[in-house]
């Protein structure tokens, strides 16, 4: 996802002051996470780069690896312009080797989902151009859908439609990802997740990951109906969860679109037990229908830090998964991502 002046999408700016006015200590520090959804950028208004994100893997919690999403950032500015997106997987590629260099200890980077718009019929070209910018990291790709009728719900730079997942050329190109052995990121807002389901039921030998647990909407249109959008954000969830081919993503939920309001509008940052306490009504229902074995903590981070700070964003997740088993939260906090994004 790109940045957008369209508040209801990205609310406001980084406020790092803000954000310092609450702190804890990281709970159970030893767990091991894999972040499996993050963004690298740098733009007008924001920079999240290598040294931004490397701040907030020091945070205390132990993140042993992450995953870059695509976002539309650092395309190759020369070359074929179909060719453009392989740019951000070199990129990414890049900050995974500085990383390496500077001796973290967290393998950043270590999946990579890039871009390629499926619909073209150089499409598989794209595909084979991203894995040779690293063959070992590139996992998959997402190409987003979120699309609705209220323009304050969309972010034009992404250049989404409705019923792209239904459209014969982009099913050709999806096609392609399973004999290459990757994933597809599904970035989807609720009223579209029939059209994700109708694409998990035609492609079953297909992983599909399923973001920001499908994006509940509670601004523009729908500002104010949540008893009306939950009974069917949540029937398709269940509807989803029985494809054996589909995962999900938690987390997403600082996004100003869902209108959760996780602090945005509040003097100080919520601290992590009241974080928990508003999500776990999203939470809670995704890993009851998925099971932990197909659940997977992401940050989504910049994007969620209007809401919260990378240590608070995982203490609150951790407050989720107290009731878990062991293997549970292993399976949550870095099995399923660690699995599906297949890392080494």
């Amino acid at each position: 996802m790109t940045t957008t002046s369209n508040p209801l999408l990205f609310g406001v700016p980084h406020r790092p002051a803000w954000l310092a006015l609450h702190d804890e200590p990281p709970l159970w520090p030893d767990l091991p996470i894999v972040d499996a959804h993050h963004h690298l950028w740098a733009h007008t208004t924001e920079r999240y780069l290598l040294d931004e994100l490397d701040a907030d893997l020091q945070d205390g919690h132990r993140i042993t690896a992450t995953i870059h999403v695509q976002c539309a950032s650092h395309d190759r500015t020369s070359g074929p312009r179909h060719l453009a997106p392989v740019g951000e997987t070199e990129f990414a590629s890049s900050v995974a080797q500085r990383a390496l260099e500077r001796g973290s200890a967290t393998q950043v980077c270590a999946g990579i989902v890039g871009y390629a718009d499926l619909r073209h019929d150089d499409a598989e070209e794209v595909l084979w151009a991203h894995r040779a910018a690293d063959p070992i990291r590139f996992k998959g790709i997402r190409q987003a859908t979120a699309w609705d009728k209220d323009a304050r719900l969309v972010n034009p730079k992404m250049g989404t439609c409705d019923g792209l997942y239904l459209d014969p050329a982009f099913r050709r190109g999806y096609r392609l990802l399973a004999p290459l052995g990757l994933s597809f990121d599904a970035w989807a807002l609720h009223p579209q997740l029939a059209e994700v389901l109708a694409l998990a039921r035609a492609f079953p030998d297909t992983t599909l990951v399923v973001d920001h647990i499908g994006a509940p909407l509670g601004q523009g249109r729908f500002q104010g109906r949540q008893d009306e959008v939950r009974p069917v954000w949540l029937q398709a969830i269940h509807a989803l969860a029985g494809c054996a081919n589909v995962v999900i993503k938690l987390g997403g939920l600082g996004l100003p679109v869902l209108g959760l309001d996780l602090g945005q509008s509040d003097v100080t940052p919520l601290d992590s037990a009241e974080l928990s306490r508003r999500m776990r009504p999203w939470i809670e229902p995704c890993i009851e229908a998925f099971g932990t074995h197909r659940c997977m903590f992401e940050s989504n981070f910049p994007v969620d830090r209007c809401a919260y700070r990378y240590r608070l964003c995982w203490n609150a997740f951790k407050r989720l998964a107290e009731g878990c088993s062991d293997e549970e939260k292993t399976q949550l906090f870095s099995g399923t991502a660690s699995r599906v994004y297949r890392l080494q």
